[in-house]
């Protein structure tokens, strides 16, 4: 069974994954069971009203997900810049996922195995750095394992790449930076 497909199972069967982003390891679930939402931020111990971010491999997988308005689109992605974008939220957006937040973050994804992931899938998932809140984001999969090993269904094997570091978040309508690389 390829990677992304056995991650795709556990996703569809409510579990919750460690796998890699453009720049650092993510804790992902399908963002539309709200249990597995529900025990991503238990794992990581996260306030929920904070609202997660959103990846998928393509603008079209956010459909529904997102309610950009008029003829706005989501910019293309860059490698080596990945920005997270705060977007109206789409009508499949639960609280649990928004957080209290007006909006989603979401971004399209360059990493070759996230990418993967979300295409097994056709869907975008959640991605949140794997770190517990307030603590150092797990650079490599040693770190990974020692921190999340017994915490999560799945630990995807991969590189994280080719960023490094959490992405930078900006607003699209306004342009404003929110967070800074």
């Amino acid at each position: 069974m390829l990677i992304a497909d056995k991650a795709a199972k556990v996703l569809r069967s409510g579990g919750v994954i460690a796998y890699p982003t453009e720049g650092v390891f993510g804790l992902g679930c399908l963002p539309g069971d709200i249990d597995a939402v529900q025990r991503l931020l238990q794992i990581k111990q996260r306030d929920a009203s904070k609202g997660l971010i959103l990846i998928a491999a393509s603008a079209a997988q956010f459909e529904g997900w997102i309610a950009l308005p008029g003829a706005a689109a989501l910019p293309d992605p860059d490698p080596q810049n990945p920005i997270t974008w705060i977007v109206p939220a789409g009508n499949k957006v639960a609280p649990a996922v928004r957080g209290n937040n007006e909006g989603i973050a979401v971004r399209i994804t360059t990493n070759p195995v996230a990418q993967s992931i979300c295409n097994a899938l056709a869907s975008p998932i959640v991605s949140t750095s794997a770190n517990l809140s307030g603590q150092p984001v797990a650079h490599n999969l040693s770190a990974l394992r020692r921190q999340f090993d017994d915490l999560v269904d799945y630990i995807v094997p991969g590189r994280c790449g080719p960023s490094s570091g959490p992405s930078e978040i900006r607003d699209l309508q306004s342009g404003n930076i929110l967070r800074p690389r």
